[in-house]
């Protein structure tokens, strides 16, 4: 998995043990994996820019194309008050969701 610029706030972890506790074939949890990364990447950009006008935008992801992560941090602080929790509350709505999902799925298991 890509490190991502918020991997220092935001843990996936836990999610990835769940998912290796349900008993998906390989391939099919490192699918997985990879949509978890994935959805979480999009909800916590959806979270950046629905905060930032477009110029504040277009600066932010010029800074992540080039993979800049002090600059993408720089930035952020600058223009969105408390980024790192905003981030942080999207994450989380996420990955409690997904865990219900989880937590369904292996009820339906030992069923």
């Amino acid at each position: 998995m890509k490190q991502r610029f918020y991997s220092h706030i935001v843990e996936l972890d836990t999610l990835i043990v769940e998912l290796e506790e349900v008993g998906f074939e390989e391939h099919e949890k490192d699918h997985l994996v990879r949509l978890v990364d994935s959805s979480i990447y999009h909800k916590v950009m959806d979270a950046i820019m629905s905060e930032m006008n477009d110029t504040d935008k277009i600066i932010f992801l010029e800074f992540l194309s080039r993979d800049d992560h002090t600059k993408v941090w720089e930035h952020l602080h600058k223009k969105v008050e408390n980024i790192e929790d905003k981030i942080k509350l999207a994450a989380d709505e996420l990955k409690a969701e997904l865990q219900k999902d989880l937590a369904d799925v292996k009820a339906k298991a030992s069923d």
